[in-house]
């Protein structure tokens, strides 16, 4: 990763989410004014950076408002609809500027509420997704997909069973029986990425349940060019809408996702569900970092 964008005009700014610890979280590059940039330049900042994804924002459809904005992610390969962490980045770093409050990112997924508050001097971000939705996972894609994985059918949680849930983008959702099995992760990265692309999926969400309302997940993320993500806002928000489908928590819950600790990157992802609305919350704090 070097510090110099490829465009003299962008300033990267480089944030960790989902992580009070620059040693700890998913790392984005965040260009505040990313006015003038084409989507050649700003593929070539996020392959240039390496991040998973990187956000570039400009001002909103109502340029009046100051706290209204236009965000794209780009991951090292290609654009993506939608990405939580570079969210959360992107929101702490407009909390910098501008201090807490309420955001909006109009995103390629929809609108996207983001509220930035500080707590003891750290500034954590709380999106809200846009209208989810969990569907069924054929039988022969879930074949295919264990075999990248290289996972055993009898490996997998029978309580929690293989979905496809969205919330912004599209993300199979398998469930491991042990936290050995999640742990254990060698997989075939072009099988994986074969079958991605085929389903437009964006990662594969592998979860293991600690406790009633405790996660352990993990999300390869081949179509990113990146073996895995170490904190995944985007399949956070979509497997909260996955746990309240299929009845696993109350239909209001609070529940705490660990991710990226066997990569050495730990991360804490905190998702709520309400009775008053179907989206999904999902709140992280993010740190700056020097690159």
């Amino acid at each position: 990763m070097t510090n110099t964008a490829p465009t003299p005009a962008a300033e990267v700014l480089h944030y960790t989410a989902f992580s009070t610890s620059p040693d700890g979280g998913n790392g984005a590059g965040v260009v505040l004014d990313a006015t003038g940039l084409g989507e050649r330049e700003m593929v070539a900042i996020a392959a240039d950076l390496g991040y998973s994804e990187s956000a570039f924002l400009t001002p909103g459809p109502d340029s009046q408002d100051k706290r209204s904005f236009t965000l794209r992610y780009f991951s090292p390969k290609a654009e993506v609809d939608f990405c939580g962490h570079a969210t959360v980045a992107a929101a702490v770093a407009l909390g910098e500027q501008f201090g807490t409050g309420d955001f909006e990112f109009h995103t390629a997924a929809g609108l996207v509420p983001v509220t930035v508050t500080s707590d003891g001097g750290v500034l954590k971000a709380t999106l809200t997704s846009v209208e989810p939705r969990v569907d069924e996972a054929a039988p022969e894609d879930v074949r295919e997909a264990l075999a990248a994985l290289g996972w055993r059918a009898d490996e997998l949680d029978s309580a929690l069973p293989p979905r496809i849930a969205f919330a912004g983008v599209r993300h199979l959702v398998l469930a491991a029986a042990t936290r050995e099995r999640l742990a254990d992760l060698d997989y075939d990265f072009d099988a994986l990425l074969t079958l991605m692309r085929r389903l437009d999926l964006t990662t594969v969400q592998l979860v293991w349940r600690e406790s009633a309302t405790t996660f352990h997940v993990r999300d390869p993320f081949p179509v990113g060019g990146v073996v895995e993500d170490a904190a995944t806002g985007a399949a956070a928000a979509a497997f909260g809408a996955y746990t309240r489908a299929l009845g696993l928590v109350p239909e209001a819950a609070h529940l705490t996702l660990h991710q990226g600790h066997d990569m050495g990157r730990p991360s804490l992802l905190e998702v709520d569900l309400s009775t008053a609305d179907r989206r999904v919350r999902v709140s992280g704090a993010a740190v700056r970092v020097q690159c």
